[in-house]
């Protein structure tokens, strides 16, 4: 008798479970397929938009950043849709992953600026990889923009790591937008020299420099006569990469060429408090 109801126990969870699965099985073969296709549609997808991103030259730091955005949201579009197909319970679960969305959203604020900060210098472009520029009190060659930080290389061979967030914040001097810089040297000359003549040989120094541009045109001018000394302000124009070459060689050739015609550089004089 025992026997017989345990094998009419087994039969009716038999009976139970294969009616669930005739019921069920509709939604999770459509839920497979779904899964199966969005899967395949989203690497077509990503592959397009990586096309068409390449055709319009875009900076393949933003191509790939926005692919990969595109690709997480459509996962998760997928996944929400595959849970939905099983005929779970949505609004539940969105409202879960939108408070751990807020609640890692406010640790990590300071992340969040930087990021920001990182999708405006890719946006707007204000300098590139290559470009030599000045902020946060740094000068260098920006080797690599990230989403987070930009990387630039000083002219000692230092890697220099600056949070995007400051840096799209603050004042950028990109010295390599228009690709000519202009020198501006000071020589202060004694009450005694001949300022045609210092002139004079200041301009002979600039063009006979083969780095220096003749447009547009080096200057030489009295900048200020204080109480110790005439100041000539010289400013030849030169390319990027000739800066620091041109700003040595005018220094040391117009100190020779004034010690040849007796011209006296006039030393810096402290005021002394009585």
């Amino acid at each position: 008798m025992r026997q017989l109801l345990y094998i009419n126990t087994i039969q009716n969870y038999s009976e139970g479970f294969i009616k669930v699965l005739l019921d069920y099985s509709p939604k999770l073969i459509s839920a497979l397929i779904l899964l199966i296709v969005g899967i395949y549609g989203i690497r077509f997808i990503n592959k397009m938009v990586k096309k068409i991103m390449i055709k319009r030259n875009l900076d393949p730091t933003l191509s790939k950043f926005l692919a990969d955005i595109l690709i997480w949201v459509l996962r998760v579009l997928l996944f929400v849709s595959f849970i939905s197909k099983l005929g779970i319970e949505t609004s539940s679960f969105v409202a879960i992953l939108g408070a751990a969305g807020l609640a890692v959203g406010l640790s990590l604020q300071g992340s969040l600026s930087n990021f920001a900060g990182g999708m405006l210098i890719i946006l707007f472009k204000p300098f590139r990889v290559g470009d030599s520029i000045e902020a946060q009190g740094v000068i260098g060659t920006v080797t690599e923009i990230q989403i987070f930080i930009t990387k630039l290389l000083s002219a000692n061979n230092q890697t220099i790591f600056i949070p995007n967030g400051i840096l799209s914040n603050g004042i950028i001097t990109n010295f390599s937008v228009a690709g000519i810089r202009r020198v501006d040297l000071v020589f202060s000359l004694s009450y005694e020299t001949d300022i045609k003549l210092a002139k004079e040989i200041v301009m002979q120094v600039m063009q006979n420099h083969s780095k220096i541009l003749t447009t547009p045109e080096p200057l030489v001018t009295v900048k200020d006569l204080s109480d110790t000394a005439i100041h000539l302000a010289i400013r030849p124009w030169t390319k990027n990469e000739d800066f620091g070459i041109v700003s040595s060689d005018i220094l040391e050739n117009c100190k020779t060429a004034f010690e040849e015609q007796g011209i006296k550089i006039q030393p810096f004089v402290r005021g002394i408090s009585k």
